[in-house]
């Protein structure tokens, strides 16, 4: 039905009352088509006219680009008052626009809808309530397989919970052990600076201690693992939803949830206060190296005043929060995964919106955690 040797082109004339559009050449996809416009500027200079007739008897091709063009000049023509005649045209091209006319109703009133602000405001308001309520059903489900776990009733592979706890922990720490003494030594130089105007290199110390224990060790090792292992997660187990493995283990009887979320969860809250231990450490090796190289601070008295000023109850705390980000993590991780659409795109969405989610989460955390320990005096 496609022929690309002519040019596609329409000829016009007028018969009293009356103007005909005569199609001709190969009207196809990919073949230039003549302007609209200029042939709408012709009917409207045309006076007393009722009626536009469209025929078409030396067509060498045609496809859906006729089909378009025809129906844009039927609408045009009727939108104008004319009356649109089309038995001139291929048999084909008339009950392809008659089908194409049957339900116009339905899709204006599917348009208005969407573009109505109450209607916006309905749709999102029920995503939410949607996305809430498939929240509460994962932490509910999330729950019973932690207790089951717990009782001994779950059934979590040693093999894989150990590959697991493999990769989100010593697989992660030369990542975080380089960022963390990046970051105290950055604090250290910053802090320095400033110390040596009033003769106080030593608190360099006391600076980089308190900061790494009780905030920075922490949120740094979140938001690493959270770009690191929360996007992972989403993206194993996107990929697994995509590949209709998870329909496949719920099929057989395996509980999703025991099989890919409960292991990763008790993996992360397990290895997130070692990290956070680690980080702590490296970040006041880098402070140490600053402290000792541009100030006269000795290793032993930046030892000692490390030792005097950052106490049990500084450790514990973000110790504390490190566990607390990584159940937000694997939560925010596994979720994502568990949710994510049925096409390869859908994945690359789950792991970036898993890590915008923790990132987002562990800052609120952190900030709450804050308010809560002054307020416990801790």
């Amino acid at each position: 039905m496609s022929d690309t040797t002519h040019k596609a082109d329409w000829g016009t004339r007028r018969n009293k009352g009356t103007f005909v559009v005569h199609f001709s050449g190969s009207w196809v996809i990919g073949q230039s088509k003549p302007s609209a416009e200029t042939l709408y500027l012709d009917i409207k200079s045309e006076p007393n006219l009722t009626t536009l007739h469209l025929e078409a008897d030396h067509l060498t091709g045609w496809d859906s680009s006729l089909l378009v063009a025809v129906r844009q000049l039927c609408d045009w023509a009727e939108a104008q008052g004319l009356r649109t005649r089309l038995d001139g045209m291929p048999a084909g091209v008339q009950n392809l626009i008659q089908l194409s006319r049957a339900v116009p109703e339905n899709k204006q009133l599917s348009a208005e809808s969407t573009d109505h602000f109450f209607s916006r405001v309905g749709e999102r308001s029920l995503a939410a309530y949607g996305g809430l309520n498939n929240y509460f059903e994962f932490l509910g489900l999330l729950l019973i397989d932690l207790f089951a776990f717990l009782r001994g009733k779950g059934r979590i592979r040693a093999k894989d919970f150990l590959l697991t706890l493999q990769s989100t922990g010593a697989q992660a720490v030369p990542i975080v052990s380089l960022l963390s003494f990046l970051t105290g030594l950055i604090i250290a130089f910053i802090g320095v600076i400033q110390l040596q105007k009033f003769a106080a290199d030593i608190y360099v110390a006391d600076l980089v201690g308190l900061a790494t224990t009780r905030e920075l060790g922490a949120v740094m090792t979140g938001v690493i693992m959270a770009g690191r292992t929360g996007a992972s997660f989403a993206a194993q187990i996107g990929s697994m939803q995509v590949n209709e493995e998870v329909d496949a283990l719920t099929t057989f009887g395996i509980s999703p949830m025991q099989f890919l979320v409960v292991p990763r969860v008790l993996a992360l809250i397990l290895m997130m206060p070692l990290l956070c231990a680690c980080a702590d450490f490296v970040a006041m090796l880098g402070g140490m190296v600053v402290a000792v190289t541009i100030s006269d601070v000795s290793i032993l008295q930046y030892c000692h005043q490390i030792q005097s000023a950052v106490a049990l109850n500084d450790l514990l705390v973000g110790i504390f929060k490190s566990a607390v980000f990584g159940l937000i993590i694997a939560l925010a991780g596994c979720y994502r995964g568990l949710h994510c659409g049925q096409d390869a795109s859908s994945v690359g969405q789950a792991a970036t919106s898993a890590v915008v989610t923790s990132i987002t989460w562990i800052v609120i955390a952190d900030a709450i955690f804050a308010v809560m320990f002054h307020l416990l005096g801790i």
